[in-house]
């Protein structure tokens, strides 16, 4: 996970992302994703809407971000190997993902996106093109220990790392306890194997 790049301009108030965030969580508990609103989450934040679409493109968004990622996209510290390190990972994506409420925000989120390119490419921008950022410093880390002979397709471990929690999650509805020891384990292996190997040129 990745802190995403300072914006320019006017800095954002942290409070109010705090309290749009707490504001979500409270209503999710009292009235579900459904009766989730815009309007609702602004007053209880105590703030105008409008500070909330200044943030995002709407409840879809807003929630995502609340339940899934809390606008802190943080890098897991480093643990001094590459096992530890995906370890923290999937910790910190399965965590993220069984907070109440995340199926529903993530699903609708996803399918709002698949019929609005706008939305989309903000859903990339703002979500996607951070954790890939952060998924690539916590290689960088295995390169630079020598764990790593080469840098591997970071792109596929993106998708192949948090895809497979979300089917496992969301698809197969499989238990997730022991979830982010086991894929830690799998995808190590993976990468030890593979970045051992003559590169394959495309």
């Amino acid at each position: 996970m990745h802190r995403n790049k300072q914006q320019t301009g006017r800095p954002r108030d942290t409070r109010v992302d705090a309290a749009i965030t707490a504001a979500v969580i409270e209503l999710l508990e009292e009235v579900g994703y459904t009766g989730l609103t815009v309007a609702a989450v602004a007053e209880r934040a105590g703030i105008g809407k409008a500070s909330i679409y200044r943030r995002y493109a709407g409840k879809h968004e807003m929630a995502f971000a609340a339940i899934i990622h809390g606008r802190t996209l943080e890098v897991p510290p480093d643990t001094g190997s590459l096992l530890g390190d995906l370890t923290a990972l999937a910790r910190v994506i399965v965590g993220h993902l069984t907070n109440p409420g995340a199926a529903t925000a993530l699903m609708s989120l996803l399918g709002e996106a698949a019929g609005d390119p706008a939305l989309a490419s903000r859903f990339t921008r703002t979500f996607v093109e951070p954790e890939r950022a952060g998924n690539a410093e916590l290689l960088e880390r295995a390169v630079r220990r020598g764990e790593l002979a080469r840098m591997p397709d970071v792109d596929l471990f993106h998708a192949m790392f948090g895809g497979t929690v979300m089917s496992w999650l969301f698809i197969c509805h499989h238990d997730p306890h022991d979830l982010p020891e086991r894929l830690a384990r799998f995808a190590c292996a993976a990468l030890l194997s593979t970045t051992t190997t003559p590169a394959i040129s495309r």
